[in-house]
């Protein structure tokens, strides 16, 4: 969508070359080194797919060698992220070759987009200078940050309007689609300029109550000890975003409730005891009690329809099927796969489907069309501890199940206390589509079910 470089121009390490728009994301593929970009091999509104070549750039070291050695003919391909998965021309020139930087260091370098298709992530130049003064605060209040509002720019304009102090709010796009360009943010920043309002670009940032954040601090840590720096998993910088805008975007609200699971506990046991052949038939699976939550949330969200819907602008897409999502713990980070149908299928067949996606989304064969789709999710601590906790809603969902380790609680039935077996829950939701009655009765239905699991056949 946008051509950042032209043939001849030099470029440093990390620095935007061209944007790149899926159906999900925008972002940008980076040089690999610093140098000349020597030829462009695609041209604004492009169809690109993994592979593809972007630049053909002559690294500065060479152009300092090419005076003592003939330059070497041959190429190398670097990854950058994937984009949309449509066919384009493979590369004509003969002499690019598709081989990796390592194996193959010569001093022309073939930009490319690498496989991973499905798994693109935005990529933000290292070079960049951090927010610091001078720049417009970032608005997070509530006008600002709706899917509606957001200016639709990629990340090199969106750098390029905060270093000149203008928000782009106020912009108006002339690119396709509307988006921003460059040349639009100079124009803002000329008829601003001509008419005497030379201070009042970047003030736009601050109308409508938004948080003036500081900049972020830097810290040289190792002045105060030993330290050890590891990069994050591509998983939870992608999730890391998305937990991010979540939270920022949703105005979260917890209910807490206990369930008494006493009776649903001496169930599941007597039926992994028949699966084991130990009273009875069975084929191996074991039920456990996230597969009772599971098809308890489904009874509580078919009586409360609110909380299994999605806001589309100023609309409410209440849905008619039951997709429940369940967060796994992975070596690489949380991952949140979908039981579709929860409400077609029984608690045996829950449990099997949840252990074989567990099993895909540990090992990272998952595919992504596994974790779409949901409608509803339940994050659970499991044995791990814990009492009560916020869940972050996944969006676009309105609703999220926390679940903590159940324990055993002296509890008055009215004469004496009576040991029983309480599973604390915490239900985070979306006040824009449900308010505080709701959740509670929400949460009190399901403790309900929970309790006595024969109201599911209600």
């Amino acid at each position: 969508i946008e051509l950042l470089v032209k043939p001849g121009d030099a470029v440093k390490k990390d620095q935007g070359l061209v944007s790149l728009e899926s159906d999900k994301a925008t972002m940008e593929v980076p040089a690999p080194f610093g140098g000349v970009v020597k030829e462009l091999r695609i041209k604004v509104g492009d169809s690109v797919k993994e592979g593809s070549v972007v630049a053909i750039i002559e690294s500065g070291d060479a152009t300092e060698a090419a005076s003592k050695a003939p330059a070497n003919d041959e190429a190398s391909a670097v990854s950058a992220p994937a984009a949309t998965a449509q066919p384009a021309p493979a590369a004509d020139d003969p002499k690019v070759e598709p081989v990796s930087v390592a194996a193959q260091p010569d001093n022309i370098a073939q930009t490319s987009i690498d496989a991973q298709a499905g798994n693109a992530s935005p990529s933000v130049p290292t070079s960049s200078a951090p927010m610091g003064a001078g720049l417009p605060p970032v608005r997070f209040d509530a006008e600002a940050v709706l899917p509606g509002k957001v200016p639709y720019a990629s990340p090199a304009v969106r750098l390029f309007a905060r270093e000149l102090g203008v928000d782009l709010a106020h912009v108006a796009g002339s690119a396709r689609g509307g988006r921003i360009s460059r040349e639009d943010v100079q124009g803002f920043v000329k008829a601003a300029l001509s008419s005497g309002g030379g201070e009042v670009v970047g003030q736009a940032a601050t109308v409508g109550g938004g948080l003036n954040l500081i900049p972020w601090p830097k810290v040289d840590f190792a002045k105060f000890g030993e330290i050890e720096s590891r990069p994050l998993s591509r998983i939870k910088k992608l999730s890391g975003a998305n937990l991010h805008r979540n939270w920022v975007s949703i105005p979260h609200v917890t209910n807490h409730e206990d369930a008494d699971i006493t009776e649903l506990e001496a169930l599941r046991v007597q039926l992994n005891k028949e699966a084991e052949g130990k009273g009875g038939k069975g084929d191996g699976t074991k039920v456990t009690m996230l597969a009772f939550l599971v098809k308890a949330c489904v009874a509580a969200l078919q009586k409360f329809p609110n909380f299994n819907a999605s806001l589309d602008g100023d609309a409410l897409v209440l849905k008619k099927y039951f997709h429940i999502g369940f967060a796994a713990d992975t070596p690489n980070g949380l991952m949140v796969p979908v039981i579709r149908d929860a409400d077609r299928k029984g608690v045996t067949e829950i449990a099997k489907e949840m252990g074989e996606l567990a099993g895909l989304a540990r090992d990272g064969k998952i595919r992504p069309d596994q974790m779409q789709g949901g409608c509803f999710s339940i994050s659970s601590l499991g044995g791990i501890g814990g009492t009560y906790f916020t869940p972050i809603i996944n969006a676009p969902e309105v609703a999220i199940l926390g679940v903590c380790r159940s324990s055993t609680r002296p509890v008055w039935d009215g004469k004496q206390f009576m040991p029983r077996l309480i599973l604390p829950l915490s239900l985070s939701w979306d006040h824009r589509v449900i308010d505080g009655a709701e959740a509670a009765r929400f949460n009190a239905y399901l403790a309900q079910v929970l309790a006595d699991f024969r109201r599911v056949l209600l």
